[in-house]
């Protein structure tokens, strides 16, 4: 699959996957991310969900405003299932 991501979603791409983990990010920039890829909505239990081509990833619950550090592997494990890192966006 090939996406294309503006400058705003590199730099969500590249807090995704600095070292060491950034607390810093915001539910609002990754919702917005991943609707490049699919639907992204809310599951019948509370959670936050993505669905693509008929295969739904659940990220958890959004409780605060930035994701938890096990919402941002997630999201890391997700993205990498998809092709996109942050070698490929700094390019």
């Amino acid at each position: 699959m090939t996406f294309k991501l503006d400058h705003h979603h590199k730099i969500t791409v590249q807090k995704i996957f600095s070292h060491p983990l950034n607390h810093n990010i915001h539910w609002q920039d990754v919702t917005c991310l991943l609707g490049r890829f699919g639907e992204v909505h809310q599951t019948h239990r509370g959670n936050w969900a993505l669905t693509v081509e008929g295969e739904t990833y659940s990220f958890g619950s959004i409780r605060t405003r930035d994701l938890t550090e096990e919402q941002v592997v997630k999201v890391r494990a997700f993205l990498k299932s998809v092709g996109v890192d942050a070698q490929a966006v700094a390019a």
